[in-house]
């Protein structure tokens, strides 16, 4: 090792560094991903949001990294609504598959509802309960 290199602990990531040079090595093995993020909200009349979808869309997949609901507004369609705007944008964007995460506790039947398998399984994560990764042909 180069004695001049040194790690050290930063408060904030380097998300832009990071996350960019991953990038730039993932295009030079694969092919552009034309990565491109995605979010629908679901907004009262007050504009105040009370649910939304966040993904983002690269090498034919989409990925649903979060999706919410308040509490009072489950069980009406919402939930429904927004995954398939998702998924819709997703396809037209050349996406083929979609996959995400959901633990136990937060909505596995939810997706199964919709067509999400699983495909793996992290048991005690948290301890007591497990996680689920979940894959769809859209």
């Amino acid at each position: 090792m180069n004695d001049a290199y040194q790690i050290v602990q930063l408060d904030q990531p380097a998300w832009e560094i990071i996350g960019g040079g991953i990038q730039e090595y993932n295009i030079q093995q694969t092919w552009d991903d034309h990565a491109r993020s995605l979010c629908f909200v679901l907004q009262g009349p007050d504009r105040e949001i009370v649910g939304g979808v966040i993904g983002a869309t690269y090498w034919e997949w989409l990925h649903v990294d979060l999706m919410w609901l308040r509490e009072d507004h489950r069980g009406r369609g919402y939930g429904h609504q927004l995954l398939e705007m998702a998924e819709v944008e997703a396809r037209k964007r050349g996406a083929r598959y979609a996959y995400l995460d959901t633990f136990d506790f937060q909505a596995p039947e939810f997706y199964k509802k919709y067509g999400y398998e699983v495909f793996g399984v992290l048991e005690d994560f948290p301890s007591g309960h497990t996680r689920y990764f979940m894959k769809k042909q859209l």
